[in-house]
């Protein structure tokens, strides 16, 4: 699954030049475009020592990759993805000084919108690496990217062979694995979060995969009082890992 090096849009630039200058190579500008936005966004890249180039907007069509770009792009430094190994030792190292890891598996998700929204919403919660199998997965995507706004940057995205064997080596570690199933009859808000956890998710239409969620500790849904069966993949994402925020604040 590979990863773009650009990311587009106003919003999502501004964030990465306040935020993380020193991960930007370039940010590229539509030669045209006078925005008073896109021109203080120019001026922030520039005192951040980020370079600016203008470009014509086809060759900005063609970094964005179909996502609306705004009249802008920036494009990232060589990044060096977190692999499965590298997050097993960042596990270890976060359990030996007594930390409790929060990791996010999503199972099947591939509308890179979603995606994007999942990332951002873990990083607000504090997630330590989201993980997603080879295959059935987003890319992350420009317009994935453009969604999570920064949160691409500041959460690693670990992509691994095999999401089965990954939950069965959390678990060796005391990770405790909840997996999210409608036909479960344990509410979110009886499920433990204080410790070591890792969520479980599926796309909304087939939910978590049956081997997955056999490997998994707990099962639980999300009560729902109206008429509507599911919830947005991201919409789920966001209330239980804010449920995991809430008991982790409470417990101190």
């Amino acid at each position: 699954m590979a990863h773009s090096r650009y990311s587009a849009g106003i919003h999502a630039v501004a964030r990465l030049v306040d935020t993380m200058p020193d991960k930007l190579r370039r940010v590229y500008v539509d030669e045209r475009v006078k925005n008073p936005r896109l021109l203080e966004l120019t001026e922030a890249a520039k005192a951040a020592g980020v370079a600016v180039q203008r470009v014509r907007n086809r060759r900005l069509d063609d970094m964005a990759k179909g996502t609306t770009h705004q009249g802008v792009v920036a494009e990232f430094a060589d990044l060096q993805p977190l692999d499965e190994a590298g997050l097993r030792s960042q596990i270890e190292a976060t359990l030996g000084e007594g930390g409790a890891p929060l990791l996010l598996l999503l199972d099947g998700v591939q509308d890179p919108h979603n995606l994007g929204a999942c990332l951002r919403t873990a990083e607000a919660a504090g997630v330590m690496a989201v993980i997603v199998p080879k295959r059935r997965s987003a890319p992350l995507t420009p317009a994935a990217r453009k969604v999570a706004s920064g949160a691409a940057e500041l959460v690693p995205l670990v992509v691994v062979p095999s999401l089965a064997r990954t939950l069965d080596w959390l678990g060796e570690y005391g990770v405790v694995r909840t997996a999210t199933s409608d036909q479960s009859e344990t509410p979110i808000w009886s499920a433990r979060f204080t410790g070591p956890a890792a969520l479980v998710l599926g796309a909304e239409d087939i939910g978590v995969a049956t081997e997955l969620a056999e490997r998994c500790d707990a099962s639980v849904r999300l009560p729902m009082a109206g008429q509507v069966e599911s919830l947005n993949v991201s919409v789920a994402t966001g209330i239980c890992l804010f449920e995991a925020v809430r008991q982790r604040t409470e417990a101190g």
